[in-house]
C-alpha cells in the first residue's frame, strides 16, 4: 500500500493565480535577487551541464541564469510558463523526463508550493545522470512571522481562534535530511535572510497578492474585515520603524545536492582516522600556548 501525502495547497489555485500574476506584470525583484545568486554559484561550478532542466520557476529568470555563465540554456518545465515564453507545461510532482536524461537540474522560488517535496526531491535523483547537479531556492520558515503572529492574534481575539493564513515553509534543517533520503550526495544548504520594509500590513498583503502568494491552503477560510484591521493595528505597534514603514521578514533557502558517482569525495570511514579528536585539540592548544624563555 502506497501512502498518499496529504494536500496542504489548492494546486490548481496556485496555478491560476501565478498565471495572471504573470500577466499582470507581478514584481519581480525576489526572482532576480535569486537569479543573481544561482549565476554566482553556476559560475564557481566548473562543469558544462549540456543537458540541464529548469524546474517549476514560472518566469525565465532561471533560464537566464544559466545562460549568463555560457553554458547551454535550459528546458523549462512548470505549471505554468509566460505569456510567449517557450517549455514544457508539466507539474512539478509528476516529471515527464527518462531516466538520468538531465546534467543539472534548478529550480527557483517554486518548490515550497508543493505537496510531496520528498517525492519531487526523488523524481529529480531519478532523472538527472551520475554527477548530475540539483541546485535550487525556496521561501524560508523564518519568512513573514510578523505577517503569521499579527494574524493569528488578531483571529483570536476576534473571533476566538485561529485557522492558518500564511502558507508552511521549509526549514533549513529539514532540507539536507530531505536531499540524502532522496539519495543525493554531498548536500548543502544556506540561507539568503533580509528585511523588506512597506507603508502598511495591508500594502505587503496587496503585493503577496500581486506576486500570486496569497494564502493557497486546502484549510484556508475567509478572514473577516474586523480581523484585517485588527491585524493590522497589531504589525503596525509592534513591527513598525520610527518612520513609521512597517518590516517584513523573508528568507531565501537554497540546497544543492550531486547525483552520485564514483569521482566524487567519499566521507571517511568510522575508525578511520589517525588522532582521535582530544588529542588533536590538545595538541593544537599547546602549540597556541607562548613559549617561556
Amino acid at each position: 500500500m502506497t501512502d498518499t501525502p496529504p494536500r496542504i495547497f489548492d494546486r490548481a489555485l496556485l496555478r491560476r493565480r501565478v498565471a495572471r500574476a504573470m500577466a499582470r506584470g507581478a514584481p519581480d525583484f525576489l526572482m532576480l535577487r535569486a537569479a543573481e545568486d544561482l549565476t554566482d554559484r553556476l559560475l564557481v561550478t566548473k562543469r558544462d551541464f549540456p543537458r540541464s532542466l529548469d524546474l517549476g520557476t514560472p518566469t525565465p529568470h532561471f533560464a537566464q541564469a544559466i545562460a549568463a555563465t555560457g553554458r547551454p540554456a535550459p528546458l523549462r518545465a512548470a505549471p505554468v510558463i509566460e505569456a510567449g515564453g517557450f517549455g514544457v507545461v508539466a507539474d512539478e510532482e509528476a516529471l515527464p523526463f527518462a531516466a538520468q536524461s538531465m546534467d543539472l537540474v534548478v529550480s527557483g522560488l517554486a518548490l515550497h508550493w508543493v505537496n510531496d517535496l520528498p517525492g519531487v526531491f526523488s523524481q529529480v535523483r531519478r532523472i538527472l545522470a551520475p554527477d548530475g547537479l540539483f541546485i535550487g531556492c525556496l521561501i524560508g520558515g523564518r519568512s513573514l512571522v510578523e505577517l503569521r503572529s499579527a494574524l493569528v492574534e488578531a483571529e483570536s481575539e476576534v473571533h476566538g481562534g485561529a485557522s492558518p493564513r500564511v502558507s508552511p515553509f521549509v526549514d533549513i534543517r529539514d532540507l539536507g535530511g530531505l536531499l540524502q533520503r532522496a539519495g543525493f550526495a554531498l548536500p548543502v544548504t544556506d540561507t539568503d535572510g533580509f528585511t523588506l520594509r512597506y507603508d502598511s500590513m495591508l500594502a505587503l498583503t496587496a503585493e503577496l497578492r500581486a506576486l500570486g502568494a496569497a494564502n493557497a491552503l486546502f484549510a484556508r477560510r475567509a478572514l473577516s474585515r474586523a480581523a484585517v484591521l485588527r491585524a493590522a493595528q497589531i504589525y503596525q505597534e509592534r513591527y513598525a520603524d520610527p518612520d513609521g514603514r512597517v518590516r517584513a521578514t523573508l528568507e531565501i533557502v537554497w540546497f544543492s545536492g550531486w547525483a552520485p558517482h564514483e569521482s566524487q569525495q567519499k566521507p571517511s570511514k568510522p575508525g578511520s582516522a589517525q588522532m582521535r579528536l582530544e588529542d588533536a585539540i590538545k595538541s593544537a592548544a599547546s602549540k597556541d600556548e607562548p613559549k617561556r624563555a
